[in-house]
């Protein structure tokens, strides 16, 4: 049987990924952020087995009509495909990060403010909505959380918009918040993006736990490719990226060289992972053309080695 084709969501770095995955018949491979089914349909077409992840209960209407026999979907962060796997049982794992194009179409789950619904922002179905935050954090704390993950320099003077208006009245919609932001920065004077975007940025990463996912989701990663399994990360934002680069230019054994001034540190562990490329690879003209969506995105990918998973001490 075949996967349906009517999905709304663009893969983006589609080719690029399957390519650097490098899979086939019999091989087992993660796709960690299933949303639409666009990578678990490609890693399927090459023959592959695909063990999927979302924590998002509605994309299970996108695995309608999959092949019983060499896909499955879990309902469950990526973070726990090992739990789930084992250690050392995956032939390759894809992740796309960030917030589907679907979930931001649906006006109800309160991702965008293009449309108005009520401020939700969850991915999964549990925890704090973006309304708790926004009505309960102290002001420090939500200034912290639109700074650090909204990259908003304007933090602190939104935050205290916040706080003074939340006392007489409580933000429960996405449009309604991100006018009154709008206004408390003034307008967008020309600005090439909305006022409220990095704000609505930054509560969307803290809702779902987004970067701290990300680290962990690295982690069980390595613990669950066997050697030679590859692994394909595409990124939409600066955050994200800086995560995985970091992380994979560690395991890769890939740390600046210390100080001739200070005494070598011992060595650490073998590397985990070796680059499959330098760098990070962002989409062509074609595809950032196609889908605008895609012009931020780098890909980034590498291949595990034999040696043993980094331990928390390491």
């Amino acid at each position: 049987m075949t996967a349906r084709l009517d999905s709304p969501h663009v893969s983006v770095l589609l080719d690029e990924v399957i390519a650097h995955l490098a899979c086939g018949p019999g091989d087992i491979v993660v796709d960690g952020t299933f949303g639409a089914g666009g990578y678990s349909r490609a890693i399927l077409a090459t023959g592959a087995k695909v063990v999927a992840f979302d924590r998002d209960p509605t994309v299970r209407r996108f695995a309608a009509g999959f092949p019983d026999d060499r896909f499955r979907l879990v309902e469950a962060r990526f973070s726990e495909m090992d739990a789930v796997l084992g250690e050392g049982h995956a032939d390759g794992v894809a992740l796309d990060l960030g917030v589907s194009s679907m979930q931001i179409d649906e006006a109800e789950r309160g991702f965008s403010f293009m449309h108005d619904g009520p401020l939700d922002m969850r991915m999964g179905g549990d925890g704090p909505t973006a309304a708790d935050l926004v009505n309960t954090a102290e002001p420090a704390e939500l200034a912290r959380i639109i700074f650090v993950y909204g990259e908003e320099r304007e933090s602190r003077r939104i935050a205290r918009a916040i706080a003074r208006r939340r006392e007489e009245q409580p933000f429960t919609r996405t449009l309604e918040l991100a006018e009154f932001v709008e206004k408390a920065l003034g307008g967008r004077r020309g600005a090439k993006i909305h006022p409220a975007t990095r704000t609505f940025q930054g509560l969307r990463i803290a809702v779902n736990e987004e970067l701290s996912e990300l680290e962990a989701g690295l982690e069980a990663a390595e613990r669950t490719l066997k050697a030679g399994g590859r692994l394909c990360v595409v990124t939409f934002h600066s955050l994200e990226d800086r995560i995985v680069k970091s992380f994979l230019s560690v395991r890769a054994g890939r740390t600046p060289a210390g100080s001739r001034h200070v005494p070598p540190k011992a060595a650490g562990p073998d590397p985990s992972f070796q680059l499959l490329f330098n760098g990070a690879k962002a989409p062509g003209d074609a595809e950032m053309k196609a889908n605008p969506r895609a012009r931020s995105a780098k890909l980034r990918a590498a291949v595990r080695t034999e040696a043993p998973v980094w331990r928390a001490a390491a």
